[in-house]
């Protein structure tokens, strides 16, 4: 991960739950008091956030001593400690929420994507996420599809070409819209890669009459439909699967031959794994 980017996107956050203080523990616990907490777990899953945890509290007070149990991408099940804290009671709970929030929609996220990935290990298909994930926490929900065994399709708008079904009808047709996309690619000096949607077998075969890209995307295509595709385009370029594709109908996909399956639901139909940071003495 981008160091830097996680920093901003602590210190924005914190900014945004703390605002001129946190009133309720000022009120009650005196400045110096020093208390002990833990994570617990209260339901199986893989756990992810614990590098992020480690980063949450440091920022908010380096003195705070920590004894983490497990690791980013372990299994977890219900009673396990995941970590251990100990030192300003004040500082622990200006940090608690942003992490628990960090670390449960991360375990979800990681969870599920190991999920996937166990029903897909016999095929040499690979997990994608997409760009449907939350404003502003895009950077710890790819993070967290990582720690669950999946892999990142592009980051953003700007990391790589990927020709949709509007720019395909806003530009006038696929040839047109490759054509421009190289044209414009050449003209910048960039070197990104080109993904272009098909919505159908004569799609496919236009962006393969086109000139060279690097990936099919497979849209909405059912399994008969995307083994022709896979048998005409064959090692021209990559493929992909996409659209309304779920833990019931993943195996099937991935047995079509294709390279990459990219699932939204990774990161936007997502449920939080429980965590609860508790005090004791």
């Amino acid at each position: 991960m981008n160091n830097e980017e996680i920093k901003i996107f602590i210190n924005n956050s914190l900014k945004e739950d703390i605002g001129d203080g946190d009133h309720t523990s000022m009120a009650c616990i005196e400045k110096h008091t020093n208390h002990k907490a833990k994570l617990i777990a209260k339901e199986n899953g893989i756990i992810a956030g614990v590098s992020l945890a480690k980063m949450i509290f440091s920022h908010v007070d380096n003195n705070l001593n920590i004894e983490f149990y497990k690791k980013d991408s372990e299994k977890i099940n219900t009673g396990d400690i995941i970590f251990e804290i100990e030192g300003n009671a004040r500082s622990i709970l200006k940090a608690e929420r942003f992490v628990l929030n960090c670390m449960q929609r991360m375990s979800g996220i990681a969870t599920y994507t190991a999920y996937l990935n166990k029903l897909i290990n016999h095929t040499d298909a690979k997990i994608l996420d997409t760009r449907k994930t939350t404003p502003l926490n895009r950077i710890i929900e790819k993070w967290a599809v990582r720690i669950g065994g999946g892999n990142n399709h592009r980051y953003g708008l700007y990391d790589a070409i990927m020709i949709k079904d509007n720019h395909i009808d806003f530009s006038g047709n696929i040839a047109k819209a490759i054509k421009q996309t190289k044209n414009y690619l050449s003209k910048n000096k960039l070197n990104l890669p080109i993904i272009v949607e098909a919505r159908s077998l004569n799609e496919v075969k236009e962006i393969l009459e086109s000139e060279k890209i690097d990936r099919i995307l497979l849209d909405n295509f059912d399994y008969k439909t995307t083994k022709k595709a896979v048998k005409i385009i064959s090692k021209s370029c990559e493929t992909e699967s996409s659209g309304n594709i779920t833990d019931n109908n993943i195996q099937e996909y991935a047995e079509c031959g294709v390279n990459y399956i990219s699932i939204g639901a990774i990161t936007n139909s997502i449920k939080n794994i429980d965590l609860s940071l508790k005090a004791y003495k």
